[in-house]
């Protein structure tokens, strides 16, 4: 193979030399702290009764790869979070990528959380509308930039996570929308990704009508994979035929699908969550003592330690106990943030939840 561009190489060796290097890891063995399968979904082999043989699926959908399954699951999803429809992306990323970059447009503004995901920071950068972002859950902020700019765009975007993926906190919904109600042009839309399972039907439950769009992923509690868009009949037919990241791209498999469908089941059956809420409300008690934990009643738990070697060094410790956890490093946080990051499940055991906070005192 030829040589790879200087600006490549160079890239990558400033990494290194940062210590800041990202590599794939396998093997994983262990207490898991690491994993977002909250519920348990994936690792208890409770998708197994999924059936299905079939594989691929052919095409795209707007090819060969419709079925009037994936459009059952479809009403399935818009049913169970109170929508008019809902439409299945291959992932939270595709999802959130193809909402962003087709619907605000070139007269449009979208206002977002500072610690927003990178799949929508992705998705607006690819769109024609300018952006900005508030301080992150500081409603005042947002308020003042509404107030600025709501006359000068068609339409406002406000984009937010309902529990945020770095830190487990949640985004003040209830003040939010009692601000956006007082636009007539401001939208809002909510990732679900975190809190669909640990929180029930995800934290928009009881506002649905107030949410432009709801993006529901399937890779974290509901253990499998894809993600939907949840909103109006006419918001899926504008996506069908805007959204590149859904035209463009071979659709689910049918197993893939199936399994989407059984998470739902699961969910309904409500039998793991009070699990999960036990281990966190027992996390939450023994590290109580702990100042450097961000307040978080999610499955996500963040030990801020404020250095790459910090964080590095407690998840090699934790490592040596056979303890799975994660170093959150900059630039994914920001330098003097850096943390670990633990995720609760509801298969973790009482002990297992003591050994780790006796290390992390230790």
């Amino acid at each position: 193979m030829g040589k790879d561009p200087a600006n490549i190489q160079n890239a990558l060796k400033l990494r290194q030399e940062n210590k800041l290097l990202r590599t794939l890891s396998k093997n994983f063995s262990g207490t898991d702290f690491i994993s977002n399968d909250y519920l348990g979904f994936s690792k208890l082999g409770l998708l197994a009764k999924n059936s299905s043989n079939a594989s691929g699926s052919g095409g795209s959908r707007l090819i060969s790869g419709n079925s009037d399954f994936i459009e059952e699951t479809e009403k399935k999803i818009a049913t169970f979070h109170k929508g008019e429809s809902a439409l299945i992306f291959n992932s939270g990323y595709d999802a959130n990528v193809g909402l962003f970059s087709c619907v605000p447009q070139k007269n449009d503004v979208v206002i977002m959380d500072e610690l927003i995901h990178a799949s929508i920071y992705d998705g607006v950068r690819l769109s024609y509308a300018k952006h900005y972002k508030f301080k992150h859950n500081n409603v005042d902020d947002l308020k003042d930039l509404l107030h600025r700019h709501h006359t000068s765009f068609e339409n406002v975007f406000v984009a937010v996570e309902s529990v945020y993926s770095m830190d487990g906190d949640e985004a003040p919904l209830k003040e939010i929308i009692e601000l956006k109600e007082q636009y007539k042009n401001v939208f809002l839309i909510v990732d679900e990704a975190h809190a669909i399972g640990v929180f029930g039907k995800g934290l928009c439950a009881g506002v649905e009508d107030k949410c432009f769009a709801r993006v529901y992923t399937y890779g974290k509690a509901m253990g499998c994979h894809g993600a939907a868009i949840v909103g109006s009949n006419e918001l899926r037919n504008y996506l069908i035929n805007f959204a590149r990241s859904f035209i463009y791209t071979t659709a689910l498999p049918d197993h893939a699908i199936a399994n989407i469908s059984i998470a739902y089941d699961l969910l309904k059956e409500n039998k793991q969550q009070p699990l999960l809420r036990a281990n966190i409300d027992h996390f939450l008690e023994k590290v109580k003592e702990i100042p450097s934990f961000i307040k978080s009643r999610s499955a996500i738990q963040c030990m801020v330690l404020n250095s790459n070697e910090k964080a590095t060094e407690i998840e090699d410790k934790l490592k040596k106990k056979n303890i799975l956890s994660k170093a959150v490093k900059s630039p994914t946080v920001k330098e003097g943030s850096e943390r670990i990051r633990f995720c609760l499940h509801a298969y973790n055991t009482k002990k297992e939840i003591d050994t780790l906070v006796k290390i992390l005192k230790g």
